[in-house]
């Protein structure tokens, strides 16, 4: 018997593993990592419109982790926008290979229990273990964190960006001197060989 699965979590393949040599399977698990690093909770937060990320981080650092839904409607007004964006945030982080199919939505509303046939949201949390994952990556995008003074790939790149260009010392934006001849994708593309004046 041959068995193969792709995308589990790794306490799943674990499992499956020690399972399948009980029985002399021949397993083969393709572990996929699921959870939030700070890499991926920044690009999570710079998808988000203006309103959605306000939203998120409201919940990371003044609540914790956990905000009410009253406070957040006291700020935001009708969370029906934020929200909408949130959800859609993680489906189009799969399709543009930002992170794994699986991965967890990082907040999730809360309902109230003693009335599960009403769905009014009484609260918004995030697993306690992302809290700091988020946090950093909120400060790496504050104006002077890390992730606001590095370069961003363009729309479409797979997050690989181009070696940085230097200009010569002394040299202003307004010089009528070429600091490099850029190709197609942002190389130098060597000295110009064109036959116009």
């Amino acid at each position: 018997m041959k068995i193969t699965i792709e995308g589990a979590d790794k306490n799943f393949a674990e499992k499956l593993v020690a399972l399948a040599a009980a029985h002399q399977a021949e397993l083969a698990v393709a572990a996929v990592d699921t959870t939030w690093t700070v890499e991926r909770a920044t690009r999570f937060l710079r998808s988000l419109p203006a309103g959605a990320r306000k939203f998120a981080e409201m919940v990371i650092v003044e609540g914790d982790g956990y905000l009410e839904a009253d406070r957040l409607r006291a700020d935001l007004g009708k969370l029906n926008g934020p929200t909408v964006a949130l959800s859609r945030a993680v489906p189009r982080g799969v399709r543009e290979g930002w992170w794994p199919e699986g991965i967890s939505a990082p907040i999730t509303p809360v309902w109230d229990p003693d009335n599960p046939s009403w769905h009014k949201n009484i609260a918004y949390e995030m697993i306690r273990e992302n809290v700091p994952v988020f946090r950093s990556a909120i400060a790496a995008l504050a104006p002077g964190g890390r992730a606001a003074t590095s370069p961003q790939p363009p729309i479409g790149c797979s997050g690989e960006t181009s070696p940085a260009l230097t200009l010569p010392l002394g040299l202003g934006v307004d010089d009528d001197v070429p600091r490099a001849m850029l190709g197609e994708h942002g190389v130098d593309a060597g000295p110009d060989t064109s036959s116009e004046p």
